[in-house]
This record gives C-alpha cells, sequence and structure tokens, in this order.
C-alpha cells in the first residue's frame, strides 16, 4: 500500500486529494502538513475538512511524518514546496507537486532535487488538459504563422498566480510547436493605442472571478475561420483524481523530472 503525505492538507485541493484518496485501497494517507501558525495544527485533519476522524493529525513538521511515508503531494504555496524539497534533501523520496507560481529560480531548485528522486511537477493534472496539450503542438505545426494566437484563462477571484500555471504551460507548447521565444513573444495585457498585432505574439489574457473552477481556450484565428479550443472544469476532483493517479506512478520510476503527459503515457 503506498503511503501518502498531503502538503496545504486542508486547501481547497488538499482537502479533496485526501477524501478522494480515503476510497482506494491502495493509498494510505499518513501524514498531513500545513504551514506554520495555521490555525487547525495539532487537529486531527479528517475532523479540519469535514470528512470525519482519520487518525492523522495536522503538523507544520515534516520531519516528524516522513518515516512512515512513500510520497509526497504537494498543493501548497511556491515557498512551502521549496521548503518541504530543503527539508527532504538528506533523505529524498517521491514527490507530485500541483504548486504554480513559482520564479525561474524555484524551479531550479525543483529540477535539481528531481535528480536524487522520481517528482511528478505539472501546473494542471487532469486528463483532459494533458490531452489537450498534445493536441495544441499538432494544431500549432499545422497553422503555423498564419493564425493568430490567443489563450484566455478564467478561475476563482481567490486564486494568487496570473497568468494560471496551465495557461503558461499551454503557451510553452504553442511557443516550442511555432519555433518561437515565449520571453520576447508574450503579451499578457493590452490597453490603449497599441498598433496592429505581431504575427509573432502570443496573447495570454486572464480573468479572475466569483467561483470558477478553472477554464482555458485557446484561439487560432486565421482569415475567415477561426478554431476555438476550450477546457472547463466543474470539479477540483478531477485534478484530484490526477494528483493521485500521479503518485501511484511516480513511486515507480526512476530519479528524474517528470510530468503527466508521462504519467498518462502521450509522450
Amino acid at each position: 500500500m503506498l503511503k501518502m503525505i498531503v502538503s496545504g492538507a486542508s486547501g481547497r485541493m488538499g482537502s479533496r486529494i485526501i477524501t478522494l484518496g480515503s476510497d482506494m485501497d491502495e493509498i494510505e494517507l499518513t501524514g498531513a502538513l500545513e504551514h506554520p501558525g495555521q490555525k487547525h495544527l495539532g487537529k486531527d485533519v479528517g475532523e479540519v475538512i469535514g470528512f470525519g476522524t482519520t487518525g492523522v493529525i495536522l503538523t507544520d513538521d515534516l520531519g516528524s511524518i516522513t518515516g512512515n511515508a512513500d510520497v509526497l503531494i504537494d498543493f501548497s504555496s511556491p515557498g512551502a514546496t521549496i521548503a518541504c524539497l530543503k527539508a527532504l534533501s538528506e533523505k529524498p523520496f517521491p514527490v507530485v507537486i500541483g504548486t504554480t507560481g513559482f520564479s525561474k529560480e524555484e524551479i531550479e531548485h525543483i529540477k535539481l532535487y528531481a535528480q536524487k528522486t522520481p517528482c511528478v511537477f505539472a501546473p494542471n493534472m487532469s486528463v483532459g488538459v494533458n490531452l489537450l496539450l498534445k493536441v495544441l503542438d499538432d494544431v500549432a505545426r499545422v497553422t503555423g504563422d498564419d493564425y493568430d494566437v490567443e489563450i484566455v484563462e478564467a478561475h476563482h477571484r481567490l486564486k494568487k498566480d496570473a497568468p494560471s500555471g496551465t495557461a503558461m504551460k499551454m503557451a510553452q507548447v504553442l511557443a516550442a510547436a511555432l519555433g518561437r521565444n515565449l520571453e520576447s513573444d508574450a503579451v499578457y495585457s493590452r490597453h490603449g493605442l497599441i498598433g496592429e498585432r505581431t504575427q509573432k505574439e502570443i496573447g495570454i489574457q486572464t480573468v479572475r472571478a466569483g467561483d470558477i473552477v478553472g477554464e482555458h481556450t485557446v484561439l487560432f484565428g486565421g482569415l475567415g475561420e477561426r478554431i476555438e479550443i476550450t477546457h472547463k472544469a466543474s470539479s477540483r476532483d478531477t485534478f484530484a483524481r490526477g494528483a493521485l493517479k500521479a503518485a501511484q506512478w511516480v513511486y515507480k520510476q526512476t530519479p528524474g523530472l517528470y510530468d503527466m503527459q508521462d504519467v498518462l503515457g502521450l509522450k
């Protein structure tokens, strides 16, 4: 049985991972981690998230719960994720990272950690989004520079990073397929008299409103037609199930940095 720690255990994603994982005979929750000062520390995590008694106490001390664990699933914050990896550096074990909003330096730290142990790092763990990423690569290679490319993403009002990690992953896939430099060709906002759209632009626009779980649309605009490809998530459970699938997969792998394309066999 796979023994799992969840970091960000009382959050929106962490609570769904714990709840759905409890129905899986092959996975056991052995640790629940939160940031120092979290008001529910010391309580049963199941009672905190409204699930019921689990016997697992919410803690901010990763070292106290790693001895009886096989994998860590992290949906916390960039700073908390990096702190976990540093704490595990002496005795690394597999991790699944779904947190977004990392800086370039923090991503380099994740890559360094993955040299020692298998690590799945993905901004979106749904099957649908990862199939879409594969489709986007094919569409972009065919349409090329003849079609303008725009990404529009929408999330709930509490999301802290923008654009979403999924939108940025889509932009990276498109840039690679089109042979473009995302750092110079991405356009994140438009206002005022900005002139005509350039041929190389990859537009990435953000919406934050209400309780939207996650919506992403990629628009390929040609002369006389346009192609729109959209993914809409109506429940966080699709991401939680993906994270649990990734945890079961990564535990059997050799050291390295993987993503959900690897987990789903799409590469």
